[in-house]
């Protein structure tokens, strides 16, 4: 099947397909984030292989850690294999549970590397999860990766694109019951929430994507062609993440049985992801997170989050963007969050997918 081609939603109206929810499971109060059966309750699933990008510090770390003591095996795609063998280490995470892939994001020719030597082997893959991502609030000028693309785009959302795509056929290859991509994504990339809205420096925005249309070369940074702002590279980039989830789901989830499924696990405001910010913000923004806004959520508690996306059956639902919602409760539940019309736009969407298959050699 081409990777490119269009599945036709069967829903009236609708050019994005509507999540699949499998027929054993209960109903989901989506509009308040309740589910009829207890997490208690809940199976968590079958154990599998899983590849974890940026696994090697911050979520993508502890996510390693959960799904490991759930019993899977966990593939940690890492630029700096010596860090993630350091951080298998210091968590005492057995050689037997856990192996190591290089992977570099941002260079388009090391994703096109680990895909080629995962193919050769013939292996299988059950679940992938879309996570390592830079963010470098204060460049004055754009970083590029080797391909001569904006540092931030490249390796948060073109190298995860080019990544998904080459290892579809192993993901398909999977006799695992729930087959799953997972991607990580952020409030501030969503317009219908709060940390969406925040004009510092811009809303993330894709404008008509000239910038990419353009051929994303310098001295184009912008995925909108507009001036370079640091901090809103990093927004489109996610933004970029959650359109291409929605269109995975559109374009292949009916003929593949393939789940994608993207998530907010909460606000993780002392994450090494933060680590290129200056300092007092490195200190104020955890406090303001757990004393004001009470939207705090540890590395662990997110880790344990992006796991039960991966394996648990209650979140089993295709098309799909998870959140714990921006105030964080005791006991509090997992609900549907609406994305907004940038994330959901068909236009938006289809020119997003067709530009990012040109600018990573698919098309």
């Amino acid at each position: 099947m081409p990777l490119s081609a269009e599945v036709r939603s069967p829903y009236p109206g609708g050019h994005l397909a509507r999540p699949s929810r499998p027929a054993h499971l209960p109903p989901m109060d989506t509009a308040h984030g309740d589910a009829s059966s207890s997490r208690d309750a809940a199976p968590r699933g079958t154990a599998g292989t899983v590849l974890v990008t940026g696994a090697s510090s911050g979520v993508g770390l502890y996510t390693t850690r959960a799904l490991v003591e759930r019993g899977w095996h966990v593939v940690m795609a890492c630029r700096d294999l010596d860090k993630a063998r350091r951080a298998q280490a210091a968590l005492a995470l057995a050689d037997a549970s856990v192996s190591h892939r290089q992977l570099d994001l941002a260079d388009l020719d090391s994703v096109r590397r680990l895909a080629a030597e995962w193919q050769d082997q013939g292996r299988s893959l059950d679940a992938l999860v879309i996570n390592a991502a830079v963010y470098l609030p204060r460049l004055r000028q754009p970083e590029r990766s080797p391909q001569g693309y904006e540092i931030s785009m490249a390796t948060n959302h073109l190298g995860h694109f080019l990544l998904i795509h080459l290892l579809l056929d192993a993901l398909q290859r999977s006799s695992h019951p729930s087959r799953r991509v997972v991607v990580l994504g952020t409030v501030t990339a969503n317009s219908k929430e709060l940390g969406g809205r925040i004009p510092i420096p811009a809303p993330a925005d894709l404008g008509d994507l000239s910038g990419f249309k353009a051929g994303f070369q310098a001295p184009i940074a912008m995925a909108d062609g507009r001036r370079f702002k640091p901090g809103k590279a990093y927004k489109d980039s996610k933004l970029c993440n959650m359109i291409t989830t929605q269109e995975l789901h559109r374009r292949l989830h009916q003929q593949t049985g393939l789940i994608f499924t993207s998530l907010y696990p909460g606000c993780v405001a002392d994450t090494p992801l933060f680590r290129n910010t200056p300092r007092l913000f490195q200190t104020i923004f955890p406090w303001f997170q757990k004393n004001i806004t009470g939207g705090y959520v540890s590395q662990a508690l997110a880790g344990e989050r992006v796991a039960d996306v991966v394996m648990d059956p209650e979140f089993a639902i295709s098309g799909v963007h998870w959140s714990w919602g921006n105030r964080q409760k005791q006991g509090g539940r997992q609900f549907s969050q609406e994305l907004s019309e940038r994330a959901t736009n068909p236009a938006t969407a289809q020119a997003v997918w067709q530009e990012s298959l040109k600018l990573v050699g698919l098309a």
